[in-house]
């Protein structure tokens, strides 16, 4: 079709379709040699048309890896190597974030290319290429003396942070290797290369950023955060257990909420790091947050069971702790339906059953507001709660289960109070 065109007198071999796509941007893409040296064999052809991004046919071509078209368009003089597209990448940046390694070593061969030329995020070609693991590229840019591999871009992210905490073990040891590489610079919200990699759970990268003697292992980001934190929030036992193992680690230190390392990981229901921390003697399992909630109202809340088997089995840890809002660890449960929790809590005798949080709200109240039926039945099953007791404005659990329509808790609620209520077989 293209061929056709190009043989047909007077028609315009530049103009574009919907997307500003030439027939030689076409070509160049999608590396159609033949066809891109006939349209380069007319003297009418524009060789540098960009598209709507802003792409010209040598940088789709870098892309896309087509090593043969990149040096015919190369070789020609009213070609600019350099020239950005919209996002203000370069064919080389194009080539370097998807390890074209046979593109890039073309380009980089110029005089008329800036190997350091950032795109619109202040990404370097090094950049690009450090945070998709493409050691071969990252190999070549960094061979060069003209190359800053410290740079950080808009986000104050250096090809370092951007490959630890995309898990890039070999770029990163190549990264490491250098003089001028900062392995501890924290970018603009203060996170490390360290604190990427920790959060992200890979234990190779954070293994090698632990071995130097110049990365803070407990330093904490501009929300207080440390490696340790993240890791543990995200259930990464293998970081957490390589950061336990430093002298220079607080495994309690809270961050700027006051939530610790064991509140993180009973809030998420990470069984293994909870007993991990738990085996500690610098923990404490009952420790609150600038809320108030401790470790065990993170866990009953959110339904981990195994997690709050675990804490009531600390000497030192109270089960009826309220927060600051007078919400206990029973409360959390039973408002959120979580019926197992309910059920362990009560099984202890230290539980008050009909505490009330500091709205006169009791856990039947919670309960049978939500429609939570499992919960209002085993919490109605217990001697000491009042069906009848009613909030901080007078709502008793029947009010508020009418209030919503839950027919289901009505019953219930209906019956313990000794009402007869119609059979529903």
């Amino acid at each position: 079709m293209v061929v056709i065109l190009v043989e047909m007198e007077g028609c315009d071999i530049n103009q574009e379709d919907c997307m500003g796509n030439t027939p030689l941007g076409w070509a160049a893409c999608n590396g159609h040699e033949g066809v891109v040296e006939i349209l380069l064999g007319r003297d009418d052809i524009s060789p540098d048309k960009q598209d709507i991004d802003g792409q010209t046919p040598l940088c789709c071509a870098a892309q896309n890896g087509n090593e043969g078209v990149v040096k015919m368009l190369l070789g020609r003089d009213d070609i600019s190597p350099d020239k950005p597209d919209n996002d203000g990448q370069t064919p080389l940046c194009c080539a370097a974030q998807d390890g074209r390694e046979g593109v890039v070593r073309m380009l980089l061969e110029r005089d008329d290319i800036n190997p350091n030329k950032p795109d619109n995020d202040d990404q370097t070609p090094l950049s690009r290429a450090a945070r998709n693991g493409h050691e071969g590229v990252v190999q070549m840019l960094l061979g060069r003396g003209d190359i800053d591999p410290d740079r950080p871009d808009n986000n104050g992210q250096t090809p370092l942070s951007r490959a630890a905490g995309n898990g890039c073990e070999g770029v990163v040891q190549m990264l490491l290797r250098r003089g001028d590489v900062n392995a501890g610079k924290p970018d603009d919200d203060g996170e490390t290369p360290l604190m990427g990699a920790a959060r992200n759970g890979h234990e190779g990268v954070v293994k090698m950023l632990l071995e130097r003697g110049d990365v803070n292992a407990d330093k904490l980001d501009n929300y207080g955060l440390t490696p340790f934190m993240g890791a543990t929030w995200y259930g990464h036992s293998g970081v957490v257990q390589m950061l336990l193992g430093r002298g220079d680690v607080n495994a309690d230190k809270p961050d700027k909420h006051g939530r610790t390392l064991l509140m993180g990981a009973a809030w998420n229901g990470h069984e293994e790091l909870v007993q991990m921390l738990l085996r500690r003697g610098d923990v404490d399992p009952d420790k609150p947050d600038n809320h108030g909630q401790t470790p065990l109202i993170g866990a009953a809340r959110n339904g981990h069971s195994g997690v709050v088997k675990m804490l009531l089995g600390q000497g030192d840890v109270n089960p009826n702790k309220p927060d600051n809002y007078g919400e206990t660890p029973l409360i959390g449960a039973a408002w959120n339906g979580h019926e197992e929790v309910v059920q362990v809590l009560l099984e202890r005798g230290d539980v008050n059953p009909d505490k009330p949080d500091n709205d006169g709200e009791t856990p039947l109240i919670g309960a049978a507001r939500n429609g939570y039926s499992g919960v209002v039945k085993i919490l109605l099953g217990q001697d000491d709660v009042n069906p009848k007791k009613p909030d901080n404005r007078g709502r008793t659990p029947l009010g508020w289960a009418t209030n919503h329509r839950h027919a289901g808790v009505m019953s219930l609620l209906l019956r313990s109070l000794g009402f007869a209520t119609p059979s529903t077989s």
